[in-house]
């Protein structure tokens, strides 16, 4: 029988991926208010905000091999926590060097929650339900996101921006609460003593790691969309930047819950790689859109960037869920760590690398070498190594 308890799991976990979302991804900010009263150049600013992708990026292996060995709960309770404590104390330091260190080694324990919470929603929910499941996790990054837009900067404003990490600590503590409180790790199968363990699913088989490449093929044009539709509707059609923000939002919101129609559609057609090259499909053909967009100048590019807003995210519960149903349960969590560390691999090198090719107004050329990262994944995506009736069974 499937536990009533699984839907409380869920809600508890995307909301400590919120959590932990707020600062990994939304500290950015808070890059204003640093660079005022602080004093920091644009690049000294951009490299104390993505601290915390730094220590995520150092760490996420490591935590999904103890998320294997100890199970989730401990793992996600005890990195959550200690993120808040790191974060409060990069509230109260006074250095701007202090408060770096402080902001890596919460991204380093913020990012048990990344490896260990996908591991868990794949242990609770059946194969049936779990697309939904884990598209309704993978919300947890723009909401993240939208509670970081719209509290750290008044905040930072009212009390300065290092004081303003008083909001993500308590979050992050708040969310350690709830784990333990609520939180059990699902069940898994006996082993008796002295049964080896399951070979890696890596061994003898490139499944896994063309999904790896897939997808992480497919975060370019979703962090190409995410950091350059504001900067090119503020820049290139003259928009004020808070209208261009509150559209932006929009999109984000709509981008979130087109990561649960997504995994429903995949639970529906029961497969997760079929829809995922499909939606590859659909983001070539837009990224070629917006180059077009960009070099007409026509009008209709905003609709095209509200479509990609939802498009090139929704295929991220997909990929997560199939390298947890690929890699099986004795090695989710250190495959989805790795999932993790490429995805976010190339999050952290798309911006400065897509800023370099856009210069002044490049944008027709920047979105078009994009379109080829979404084709490649229409070849990389390896649909035929799915398997879910023997998942199932």
């Amino acid at each position: 029988m499937v536990d009533g308890r699984r839907w409380t799991i869920l809600a508890v976990g995307t909301l400590t991926q919120a959590a932990t979302c707020s600062f990994l991804y939304g500290i950015a900010m808070l890059l204003p208010a640093l660079r005022r009263d602080d004093g920091l150049s644009l690049l000294g600013g951009s490299v104390l905000v993505s601290a915390p992708m730094v220590g995520l990026l150092l760490t996420l292996i490591a935590w999904g091999a103890a998320a294997d060995r100890h199970g989730e709960r401990v793992v996600i309770g005890s990195g959550v926590g200690a993120a808040a404590v790191c974060l409060a104390a990069a509230a109260l330091v006074p250095t701007v060097a202090a408060t770096a260190v402080l902001l890596l080694a919460a991204g380093a324990a913020g990012a048990s929650v990344n490896a260990a919470s996908g591991r868990m929603v794949m242990g609770w929910f059946p194969v049936q339900e779990r697309g939904l499941a884990m598209g309704t996790r993978q919300t947890a990054q723009p909401l993240g996101v939208a509670i970081a837009a719209l509290t750290l900067p008044p905040l930072a404003d009212a009390i300065g921006p290092r004081a303003a990490l008083w909001l993500p600590a308590g979050l992050c503590g708040l969310a350690a609460l709830a784990v333990w409180a609520f939180v059990a790790d699902p069940p898994r199968a006996p082993r008796s003593a002295g049964e080896p363990g399951v070979p890696s699913p890596y061994r003898g088989s490139w499944q896994l790691a063309r999904v790896h490449l897939s997808s992480s093929l497919l975060v370019l044009p979703q962090f190409a969309v995410a950091t350059f539709t504001l900067v090119y509707l503020v820049g290139e059609r003259g928009w004020d930047p808070s209208t261009a923000g509150r559209v932006v939002f929009g999109f984000q919101v709509v981008g979130a819950a087109g990561r649960i129609v997504a995994g429903i559609w995949s639970d529906r057609v029961r497969s997760r790689l079929r829809p995922m090259r499909q939606l590859a499909v659909a983001a070539t053909a837009l990224m070629l859109g917006l180059a077009l967009g960009a070099h007409w100048h026509a009008g209709w590019i905003v609709v095209l960037f509200g479509l990609a807003a939802v498009v090139t995210v929704a295929d991220n519960g997909l990929a997560y869920t199939s390298v947890a149903e690929l890699a099986g349960s004795e090695w989710s969590g250190r495959a989805l760590g790795i999932q993790n560390t490429a995805q976010n691999l190339v999050a952290v090198a798309s911006a400065p690398m897509l800023a370099a090719i856009i210069g002044d107004s490049r944008y027709a050329l920047a979105f078009g070498l994009v379109a080829l990262a979404p084709l490649a994944a229409i070849a990389t995506t390896p649909v035929r190594a799915e398997r879910l009736e023997a998942v199932a069974a």
